[in-house]
């Protein structure tokens, strides 16, 4: 009977121990499951945020205004008039926003990774370029508009302000969101003023390529719109704002696009938009919501590694030559294509990959 017993009793602890072994396996997939939802939507919000918020938030307002709460509506239009120029003045970013937890599970989706090549002096003003587009500029968005990648901890003393359509700051509601992750317009006044009336320490990032390369940015392909590009090295100059180029691999990977060929109906329509309208409409896709066989508005989830180069140290000179403009514009694109040259093999791509300077 004893034998009898013992034997029972082993087997209640075998089973015991299985049925605890299986809760712990399901507890820690739940943990899993919950930590990818939690990504997935961190990224939807961003996505629709970039799609449809100054949009949405412009009606919504309109709306209140036709409403018996329209005092509410006429108190922020008020503020708005108010505080309209705060933009052009570097903006008013939250350090809170900025370390927000969502932009941890943000970067953790892709995920997303910022490396530093060398050290950034903050008696200095810098212009980073940044490459490529793609569609959302999202390794631009999580690097340097959140501290999800710890670009505080790896430039200490440096301000960084990613410059991003002025347009997006007559959006009522999304101008104050942009400002908070220390987004600034890409235009003269804003630009002029954060290297020149801000102290030092600044770095305003420009996604040089803007729309026109966003529209050839389809996955597999390494390609920048840069040949023609020389505004910013101007501006450079003129504020002595030493340049740093910067390369995010696998920007252009996260999204699959069609590519209008020139001189199509497609392709005219998109440069119609983006002359008169500062964007070019692009058609993509990526994953679904539910699944990552569908097709869908998140982006898939690829790595994006994003380096930042050796800064090139630049004269202050107040009126420029285009010789001398034009000197600095290939020391920085030589300076681009050896940063990527010198990463491409670390980051997955081929040692025969070419960056294509358009």
């Amino acid at each position: 009977m004893k034998t009898i017993i013992a034997a029972y009793s082993g087997v209640l602890r075998g089973t015991g121990s299985s049925i605890l072994s299986s809760l712990q396996d399901l507890f820690w997939l739940s943990k899993s499951k919950v930590e990818k939802q939690l990504q997935i939507i961190s990224v939807l919000q961003w996505v629709l945020t970039f799609l449809v918020m100054g949009i949405a938030c412009t009606l919504i307002l309109m709306y209140i205004l036709c409403t018996d709460c329209w005092a509410i509506a006429a108190l922020y239009l008020a503020w708005l008039v108010f505080d309209w120029n705060t933009p052009k003045k570097g903006g008013r970013r939250s350090q809170w926003v900025r370390n927000w937890a969502i932009w941890r599970y943000f970067r953790d989706y892709f995920p997303i990774r910022l490396v530093k090549t060398h050290n950034l002096l903050t008696t200095r003003n810098y212009i980073f370029g940044y490459h490529p587009h793609g569609i959302m500029g999202l390794g631009a968005f999580c690097n340097f508009s959140t501290e999800a990648t710890g670009v505080g901890q790896k430039f200490p003393g440096i301000r960084p302000y990613l410059a991003t359509l002025a347009g997006n700051f007559r959006m009522p509601i999304l101008r104050d969101y942009l400002m908070s992750g220390g987004i600034c317009p890409v235009n003269r006044d804003s630009i002029d003023y954060i290297l020149s009336k801000n102290g030092s320490g600044n770095a305003i990032i420009i996604v040089v390529g803007g729309a026109a390369e966003s529209l050839n940015c389809t996955p597999g392909k390494n390609s920048v719109t840069l040949r023609n590009r020389k505004g910013f090295v101007k501006l450079a100059l003129q504020h002595g704002a030493d340049l740093v180029p910067v390369y995010s691999f696998g920007e252009n990977e996260v999204y699959k696009q069609v590519i209008f060929e020139e001189g199509s109906w497609g392709r005219w329509v998109q440069k119609k938009f983006q002359k008169h309208i500062g964007f070019a409409p692009c058609i993509f896709h990526g994953r679904g919501l539910f699944s990552s066989n569908t097709w869908g508005l998140l982006p898939y989830s690829k790595p994006i590694t994003t380096v930042v180069g050796e800064p090139i140290t630049i004269p202050k000179i107040d009126n420029p030559s285009q010789k001398e403009v034009d000197f600095y514009h290939s020391v920085y694109v030589d300076s681009l294509v050896k940063l990527f040259d010198r990463y491409k093999g670390k980051f997955g791509l081929p040692e025969t990959e070419v960056l294509e300077v358009n």
